[in-house]
């Protein structure tokens, strides 16, 4: 295990914490298993279904996300068709499952025309096999995609959440990013997506951008807060490997962390709940408990090129790359394969006993809420601090307290989530993901 004092103020990191095992971290699976089995034993009753649309108008230069510019529109449908070929399969495996959540992510799934957006949309509704108004359902859409003929169609096929990656409202901060848009583009995309009347508006911004400053950062964040949106997520740029700003290592720890606490004072003197490090939800934001979805014990279904599925013990996926040309290979090798081919699992991450109980521990101590140790004990057997001795080392480091009923992460913690989660990984991850050979 790495000291928890080597890993917090160091250079700055090329990933965020948001599951575990990262996905640099899988494989060819030994033994391809069939989803039918796989699924067999797996409480189906509460299921994510994301869908992955891997097309975007241009790539943005610290972006590291399966995602690809440029795509003729012969690619695109080719790439809906093997996607419909996929639900259909997945469905016949799953045939019993009920799905509590759905997203549709990417890429930039507006970027598809309103026929292409109907056609996808039309796998989506045979795959959960029911409204989209039944489960809370998001998109995720840029400024120059935010189009009233792709959000009306949206909107009228039950999406109630919309996530618009607007980073910064500044346009010279937004062109260091490899970004061409103006702060006429992304209010007149806002003022759209309020027009349709998305009962949930989320806002992505991105501090310690190259050049951006205390008061332009104070900026968009009240660019932002005039919009009164229901969430708000606050993302550091971090330095990523393969990308145009692969070199990006921030202007200092100092200054990320002073962005970083600026953003949310702001957001909590405006009465927004933090749920994690990057995620706040304001206190107009609509009820998202029914029905319930239970991050930690049920599972996702992945559909499309780059899209990750989880079962608690294996997670599988699409092969991953950053760079275009592979990018590109791998999205006509999906648009390619026949219908039966998609009955397998045969690339991914087994879980063991050890990924289990660590995979646990992360995603409920990286939460505002923490880690309850009876659901972890009734789980596991044992309480999280046997189990992982070195979480004591958070405690005596002030990132951690403790209660009888719960671990959780002080504010100096919470604020260092995607330094302490790394942190925990298993041996066994990190060495696959340092041999990982990014391309």
């Amino acid at each position: 295990m790495i000291r928890l004092g080597e890993v917090l103020g160091g250079p700055g990191l090329a990933t965020y914490t948001y599951s575990y095992p990262h996905k640099t971290a899988h494989r060819p699976l030994e033994r391809p298993v069939r989803l039918r089995d796989l699924w067999a034993t797996e409480d189906r009753g509460s299921l994510f279904l994301y869908l992955h649309v891997p097309f975007c108008e241009n790539r943005c230069g610290y972006c590291n996300l399966f995602s690809f510019s440029g795509a003729e529109s012969e690619l695109i449908s080719r790439y809906i068709d093997a996607t419909a070929r996929q639900a259909e399969r997945v469905r016949e495996a799953l045939s019993d499952s009920h799905f509590a959540r759905l997203a549709i992510g990417g890429g930039t799934p507006t970027l598809l025309t309103p026929p292409e957006l109907e056609r996808l949309l039309a796998v989506v509704a045979r795959t959960l096999g029911a409204s989209t108004f039944a489960v809370p359902a998001s998109v995720e859409v840029s400024p120059a995609t935010a189009i009233p003929d792709r959000l009306i169609r949206l909107r009228q096929f039950g999406i109630g959440r919309v996530s618009i990656g607007v980073q910064t409202f500044d346009p010279h901060e937004a062109a260091r990013l490899g970004r061409s848009q103006s702060r006429e583009l992304v209010e007149q995309a806002l003022q759209e997506i309020r027009a349709v009347g998305f009962p949930v508006l989320n806002v992505d911004l991105m501090y310690d951008i190259p050049g951006q400053t205390v008061e332009s950062w104070r900026q968009s964040l009240r660019a932002a807060l005039a919009w009164r949106p229901e969430e708000i997520f606050l993302y550091p740029l971090y330095f990523r490997p393969v990308t145009a700003l692969a070199s990006h290592t921030g202007q200092s720890e100092t200054w990320r962390m002073d962005a970083y606490q600026i953003g949310q004072d702001m957001l909590l003197r405006e009465g927004y709940k933090q749920l994690s490090m990057r995620m706040f939800r304001a206190p107009h934001a609509p009820a998202q408990d029914s029905p319930p979805y239970r991050c930690q014990e049920d599972g996702m279904v992945g559909l499309g090129c780059g899209a990750r599925s989880y079962t608690r013990t294996l997670h599988y996926s699409t092969p991953y790359a950053i760079g275009r040309g592979h990018i590109r290979e791998l999205i006509e090798r999906f648009a390619a394969r026949t219908a039966d081919s998609f009955d397998w699992a045969d690339f991914g991450f087994e879980l063991d006993a050890e990924d289990q109980r660590r995979r646990y521990v992360l995603l409920g101590l990286l939460e505002c809420q923490g880690l309850a140790r009876g659901e972890y004990a009734a789980r596991f057997g044992f309480d999280p601090v046997v189990d992982l001795p070195e979480l004591e080392a958070l405690a005596q480091d002030g990132l951690m307290e403790q209660t009888s009923g719960c671990l959780r992460l002080t504010p100096r913690g919470l604020a260092q989530s995607d330094t302490i989660g790394p942190w925990l990984y298993s041996r066994k991850v990190r060495d696959l993901m340092e041999n990982y050979s990014p391309c």
